[in-house]
């Protein structure tokens, strides 16, 4: 965790890839940077590199009947680290328009029952999160507002809303991959050339451009409702 004042307020930094080289955990690097130079204190949480287990298990399971359970103390630990955050920003690549895994174990088993909601006063009520998907489909591929309709109806509606979060954005960020794919009215996935040399710099210095926008919009947001 980068130190700053005691005043700054802290941002987790939720990673979901398995590789340290991917683009996901550059992006989520870049986003991080940013929120840092806005002032924010980085908690950067790195779901594959710490070990976390996103399988559902009998100690983290939901107790309907007694909503103050005890949960495990690395699903503690993590509850924890977002009770410290003012906002979250979850950095993924888009699997089957959703989330991976084992980022959707992590809200499983850590945004649980008596925490993340089941209280008539949500304890994570005013947070503010940002979820920045990384997708292969190009930015003109019809598939793209519908895969962002669903996520948001999923990640914003279905799981930030319901768990009191003030605000929940949705950063689709297309064009991930260095070869073009689109599905066609067939059905048939279609695979251009990978892209090399000075249009591959292009494409990638967008990429990080539209991902920094979204940071700094989101926080601009923040700005401007305090």
């Amino acid at each position: 965790m980068t130190q700053h004042d005691s005043t700054a307020r802290t941002a987790l930094v939720v990673v979901a890839h398995h590789r340290a080289d991917s683009l996901t955990a550059h992006t989520a690097r870049r986003a991080a940077a940013r929120l840092e130079a806005a002032g924010y204190r980085i908690d950067v949480l790195d779901l594959h590199a710490e070990g976390f287990d996103p399988r559902m298990n009998t100690s983290d399971q939901p107790d309907w009947g007694n909503r103050d359970k005890t949960y495990s103390d690395e699903v503690h630990a993590h509850m924890r680290r977002i009770l410290d955050a003012q906002v979250v920003v979850a950095v993924f690549p888009v699997y089957w328009q959703s989330v991976p895994a084992i980022l959707k174990g992590w809200i499983d088993r850590v945004w649980n029952y008596g925490f993340a909601y089941g209280r008539s006063k949500p304890r994570l009520a005013g947070k503010r999160i940002l979820w920045l998907g990384l997708a292969g489909a190009t930015g003109d591929d019809p598939v793209v507002a519908g895969m962002q309709a669903v996520l948001e109806t999923n990640l914003s509606e279905g799981i930030a809303s319901y768990c009191g979060f003030s605000q929940s954005t949705v950063g689709l960020l297309t064009d991930a991959e260095d070869r073009p794919q689109r599905v066609d009215a067939e059905g048939n996935l279609l695979v251009g050339e990978a892209v090399a040399g000075a249009d591959r710099e292009a494409q990638y210095a967008d990429f990080d451009r539209r991902a920094e926008e979204l940071v700094d919009m989101f926080v601009a947001e923040e700005l401007v409702a305090s």
